[in-house]
């Protein structure tokens, strides 16, 4: 089974009956439906085949709170690149703990993990240097119960590179 399947079956095994949210690939876009409500859960797509996407939206979708699980896309502010320096200083505040947790998703199954600034301007080692340090600062925070929870079952998971 390909990777990212294994991680979608990981999740939805972990959430799906607890949490009313499945993870599916195949999307051109990652994107967070919600539930409307009745016996219909939330859907969190990601991209095509890509473990690492997969990884990255299981990691949004363990650190939003309620409230943030009941909007499209987790209500999160996006602007594509080229972005300014304060419109990219908001894209890491809100990154950092995201692709902490996604990197400790990754050292979990003993993938490596690269960082994703998101912007191809964005080349200055000082962006990239924050990032980082605001990554491992985010890290050091800890993590929310569902992404420990979601770390304990990437753990248990046989696999073979």
């Amino acid at each position: 089974m390909p990777l990212d399947r294994l991680i979608a079956r990981c999740f939805n095994e972990t959430f799906a009956l607890a949490h009313r949210c499945v993870l599916v690939g195949g999307a051109p876009e990652p994107l967070y439906i919600p539930s409307p409500g009745g016996p219909h859960r939330a859907v969190l797509r990601y991209r095509q085949d890509f473990a690492a996407s997969a990884l990255h939206e299981s990691a949004h979708w363990c650190i939003a709170g309620a409230e943030r699980r009941r909007q499209l896309d987790f209500g999160y502010w996006y602007r594509p690149p080229p972005r300014s320096r304060a419109q990219q200083d908001r894209f890491i505040a809100v990154e950092a703990p995201v692709q902490a947790l996604e990197r400790r998703f990754a050292e979990a199954l003993g993938l490596e993990f690269k960082p994703s600034i998101d912007d191809v301007d964005a080349t200055d080692s000082s962006t990239i240097e924050r990032f980082r340090e605001a990554i491992e600062t985010a890290a050091n925070s800890g993590f929310p119960p569902r992404g420990e929870q979601f770390v304990a079952a990437l753990e248990g998971l046989q696999w073979s590179r």
